[in-house]
């Protein structure tokens, strides 16, 4: 894998969110439309985590967001952002601070 510099890392706006509501996204069986607050900002993400969680193990929870990739239009819903989650074979595990931070905390 190419190496980034640490100027190309610090361009990344990494946030705490909390995901406040989760959607199915019609037409697509992996796709949940998920609202997430950032700090006093609300932003529709779109992930494709339907076959790792349940709706309800999400709702609530606090994630890591990318806040400033472009917008991206998936299946007719431009989401704003991209959670972060790590994938081991057939095992995905979104990432989240271990202890409760305000959201809208920035990632260090």
């Amino acid at each position: 894998m190419e190496e980034v510099t640490y100027k190309d890392f610090a361009k990344l706006d990494l946030k705490v969110g909390t995901v406040v509501q989760i959607d199915d996204v019609r037409g697509a069986d992996k796709l949940y439309k998920l609202s997430v607050e950032i700090g006093r900002e609300k932003r529709t993400l779109v992930a494709g985590l339907g076959p790792y969680y349940q709706k309800a193990d999400l709702h609530g929870k606090q994630i890591v967001v990318i806040t400033n990739l472009q917008p991206k239009t998936i299946k007719g819903i431009t989401s704003h952002g991209m959670l972060l989650a790590a994938q081991d074979g057939s095992i995905v595990s979104v990432l989240r601070p271990d202890k409760k931070v305000s959201s809208g905390s920035r990632i260090l």
